[in-house]
């Protein structure tokens, strides 16, 4: 009678402690067992199951009750035993199975979620102020334009439709805030806001703004009371018009990326595409050859080019202004007597600048000059002073903003395109790829 009531005990402790004991498919296969226990009981003692056998109903009535929330479809288990079970319950699962811990209880569903396949290609969208760039752009990428139609009503206002559907697609507008022959800069900006609403309106995926030429870069701070800081005013238009992310090139102050609040800009170096050229003509002798930035703040950039081309030293030019556009006299820092110049910057606008500062230096023993600016506004009578400098051997621009008027009016021009750094940087962005290698100076 000993053995057997110990055998109970230990079979009820065992029961009662976790249900995982004596598991088996059917919640009908302890019944043997329990037979087993009551006619051992019932010999051994007529006593005894006065209070075993209620116990034996309430085992019973609690694996049958869990025999039915396993027909359910979920199972209450202890803690440490459910946790050790879910590595190989899991394997069975459907993929999309879905696993949610509360408490002790853990839920096995399987939601069904509709599989849309969404559309996700590049769209290249232009405005009007360098269509040329666009195409070329697009022909790398081996996609076709969007098409726009961009009129103005009789008063000068503009009307703009997007033709294709541009539902769901990634979408890149291509548009400098620059003037060319037929756009004035403040209608380029106009049309690049109204482009980025009206893809918004369409649903589109993601808005890229890739803006080469940034205007109003020059007014990056207060200079004087009661003035504007624009930079900061086109941020806010870009932003509020519910661009996602802006791709500029060179901006003439890197500090203008922070305009733009909790929005990704990348800004673009042409200065290694500069290097490439100038090391493959053939004038070029590394041991001859020195950097000018022709101000304070363009060192960094003339230690960019310093480095990749491997110059002897860099040479800068101090001077001093009596206004925008008007220098009143100019120094050099630095050795230049029998050296190939290279002077380097970002915005060439009337070339007035340049043009005194190439004098200087031929005056101060330089062999040969040759200018690069990423951004050739070339406001009149820009041309006309580069072509009458007979310092300036060569003035070599982007075709960040278009070119085709000024190639015509000036000899000493070369444009170098963009267009397969905008392609890398729009692959790398759709395909979710880091930009990191475009940075690299």
């Amino acid at each position: 009678m000993g053995c057997a009531m110990h055998f109970a005990r230990l079979y009820l402790s065992f029961s009662f402690r976790s249900p995982t004991y004596f598991q088996c498919d059917s919640c009908f296969c302890p019944f043997a067992l329990y037979a087993f226990f009551a006619v051992t009981c019932v010999l051994s003692s007529p006593a005894y199951p006065i209070w075993f056998l209620p116990l034996l109903i309430i085992n019973f009535v609690y694996r049958l009750d869990r025999c039915d929330n396993k027909k359910l479809g979920y199972v209450r288990q202890s803690p440490s035993r459910a946790i050790s079970n879910m590595q190989g319950q899991a394997d069975a699962l459907t993929p999309k199975a879905q696993r949610v811990a509360a408490g002790e209880t853990y839920f096995y569903r399987e939601h069904r979620k509709p599989q849309v396949e969404t559309s996700y290609r590049i769209r290249v969208i232009s405005g009007t102020a360098n269509y040329a760039l666009s195409e070329s752009v697009a022909k790398y990428l081996k996609v076709d334009l969007c098409r726009t139609e961009i009129k103005r009503f009789a008063n000068g206002e503009l009307n703009i439709k997007v033709v294709d559907d541009v539902r769901g697609d990634d979408c890149f507008i291509l548009q400098p805030i620059a003037a060319n022959e037929h756009t004035d800069i403040n209608t380029a900006m106009m049309e690049l806001l109204l482009l980025v609403h009206t893809l918004k309106l369409s649903s589109a995926k993601r808005i890229t703004a890739i803006v080469p030429y940034f205007a109003y870069s020059r007014q990056d701070r207060k200079t004087e009371p009661r003035v504007p800081i624009s930079a900061s005013a086109v941020a806010q238009l870009l932003q509020c018009m519910g661009v996602d992310r802006v791709v500029t090139v060179d901006l003439h102050c890197g500090q203008i990326q922070g305009f733009f609040r909790n929005m990704p800009v990348d800004n673009l170096l042409m200065f290694p595409e500069f290097a490439t050229y100038v090391m493959r003509q053939p004038w070029f002798d590394r041991e001859r050859t020195v950097v000018v930035s022709p101000d304070a703040g363009g060192v960094e950039r003339a230690n960019v080019l310093a480095d990749r081309i491997g110059a002897s030293h860099i040479v800068t030019i101090l001077k001093r202004r009596s206004g925008p556009g008007k220098v009143d006299s100019m120094q050099t820092v630095g050795n230049v007597e029998g050296y190939t110049c290279v002077i380097v910057d970002d915005i060439v606008d009337t070339a007035g600048t340049l043009c005194k500062a190439c004098e200087l230096l031929r005056d101060m023993g330089a062999l040969r000059l040759v200018a690069c600016a990423t951004h050739g506004i070339l406001t009149d009578p820009a041309c006309e002073r580069i072509s009458q400098c007979d310092a300036l051997t060569e003035l070599v621009v982007s075709d960040s903003i278009a070119q085709n008027i000024n190639s015509q009016k000036c000899n000493k021009l070369t444009v170098l395109t963009i267009a397969p750094l905008l392609v890398q940087a729009i692959y790398n962005l759709h395909f979710e790829c880091s930009l990191s290698s475009l940075f690299r100076t």
